[in-house]
């Protein structure tokens, strides 16, 4: 019943926000008092699991393996940081007239957030398919919040495009329908397909996997796929950002990797080399596009696509060091990325410009967004001692391990590359002199309260993994397995 509960809160927190009567404080603060108790059960599940405890949930539908529960608490964790990100942020960018316009924010927000909760916990593979295209329909008005017409441009490239990656995706699912449906055996589910997928012809599996690696990959941003993604991650709110970035593009990527058990076997060589393929091109665009972009929303936004190829990439490697270090990128990337998007926020609300060459010496007129921004632009791009050095630092290990000498190139290379990009623009904007006046007013308490919660796994993650968490990531990596 427990996962029926973190479906149900959302829609409870939504149609709270659908009262008239509602205020913009009353839709704001149940929608944080929803996604902490989404968060607890989610943990709880999480918890269960790192020490061996199965998750109850209902046979065909509702279902929670070491991977569910690692992308559910990821989901909930920066859904419930982005929710009382919100409670500032957006009473600033509304003012105290735009009450309607707050409701409908936070009524968004709650049902986008329940269709990424639903992505990693549903079982019946149609019903994922639908669960990953409702969050692209249940976003895109919160990317058009600004109503500015590059954000109207930014929603409709996206909605566009990830819907044709959508359609592609459920050509590949129906391609593994049919392929199941000649054994006539078991479920349609990951587990059903997974025990029934010695049986099926492997030009099924193969057609579907490429079908469902292309379409889905769009929507996680991978290239060459991946042109809407800058545009709606930069002009969404800064906490949508946080949703969009850390964990939106980590559900779909999350379809993705459930094939693998599917191909143990069948095609697996050729499956790792779609991953490592894919995962490269997406890091070297993105290295090279960060070195020439000019709204630093948009840097974190490339930064993005960089990760999901890493992210790839390790899952490509395959063994057990692939398997736990591509599952260990995708707990840092998402902590982490969502912790930049909220640094991006408050630099936003402090100098009201996204241009990079309009923000100079931040770090003296509102250190607190200067010290954020710092911090999130070296974690992102993988300095010592934040979490995504560490997993980086493994992926390099496993690389080499399985004797990929050119990937591991590949990947120093393109990480490199993006570093310093990435460091570049946000040393400029932190130290650099002149042009950003002092800031007319304090960050919201709200939003530095978001950025101390966030900073926290960011920066502990680097050097330690509590070991009911470091279960839970071996659990989740078990699942790439038969």
């Amino acid at each position: 019943m427990e996962l029926l509960y973190i479906l149900a809160i959302p829609l409870i927190s939504a149609s709270l926000s659908m009262i008239r009567t509602s205020t913009q404080k009353i839709a704001a603060g149940g929608t944080i008092l929803g996604t902490l108790a989404v968060f607890i059960l989610a943990w709880k599940a999480a918890w269960g699991l790192g020490h061996g405890i199965e998750v109850p949930g209902i046979t065909g539908w509702l279902s929670c393996d070491g991977f569910s529960a690692l992308i559910l608490l990821l989901v909930s964790f920066v859904g419930l940081a982005a929710a009382i990100f919100s409670w500032g942020y957006i009473s600033e960018r509304v003012g105290d007239s735009g009450g309607k316009r707050a409701r409908q924010y936070y009524r968004r927000y709650n049902l986008f957030l329940l269709s990424m909760l639903a992505v990693p916990i549903l079982s019946q593979v149609a019903m994922v398919w639908i669960a990953v295209e409702l969050t692209t329909l249940l976003s895109v008005f919160l990317v058009s919040f600004e109503n500015t017409a590059e954000a109207m441009e930014a929603a409709w490239k996206y909605v566009v495009l990830t819907c044709m990656g959508a359609a592609l995706a459920l050509v590949g699912v129906l391609i593994l329908y049919w392929g199941q449906s000649f054994i006539a055996t078991g479920p349609f589910t990951w587990a059903g397909l997974s025990e029934a997928s010695s049986r099926i012809q492997p030009v099924f599996l193969k057609t579907a996997f490429l079908f469902i690696l292309i379409g889905f990959g769009t929507k996680a941003g991978l290239a060459p796929l991946h042109t809407w993604l800058p545009d709606a991650h930069s002009q969404a709110p800064s906490p949508v950002c946080a949703l969009l970035s850390g964990v939106e593009t980590t559900t779909a990527l999350y379809a993705i990797l459930r094939l693998i058990p599917l191909m143990d076997g069948v095609s697996k060589d050729n499956s790792s080399t779609w991953f490592i393929v894919f995962g490269l091109i997406s890091m070297g665009t993105a290295a090279f596009l960060l070195i020439q972009v000019k709204d630093y929303k948009r840097l974190f936004a490339f930064s993005t696509i960089e990760h999901m190829g890493i992210i790839l990439v390790a899952a490509g490697l395959g063994g057990e060091a692939g398997y736990l270090a591509s599952t260990y990128q995708v707990m840092a990337h998402a902590v982490t990325k969502s912790f930049c998007f909220f640094a991006a926020g408050a630099a936003l609300l402090m100098t009201s410009t996204r241009e990079i060459s309009s923000v100079r010496g931040l770090i003296r007129t509102s250190p607190i967004a200067g010290i954020s921004l710092m911090i999130g632009g070296l974690a992102i791009a993988g300095a010592p001692p934040f979490a995504v050095f560490l997993s980086e630092f493994s992926i390099f290990r496993a690389s080499l391990a399985e004797g990929r000498y050119g990937v591991t190139g590949l990947l120093v290379l393109f990480i490199t590359i993006a570093f310093g990009g990435i460091m570049v623009h946000v040393n400029r904007m932190v130290f650099g002199q002149g042009l950003t006046s002092p800031a007319p007013r304090p960050l919201p308490l709200t939003c530095r309260v978001t950025l101390a919660m966030t900073v926290i796994p960011v920066f502990l993650l680097g050097f330690y993994v509590p070991e009911p968490l470091h279960n839970l990531l071996r659990f989740a990596a078990a699942c790439f397995g038969r």
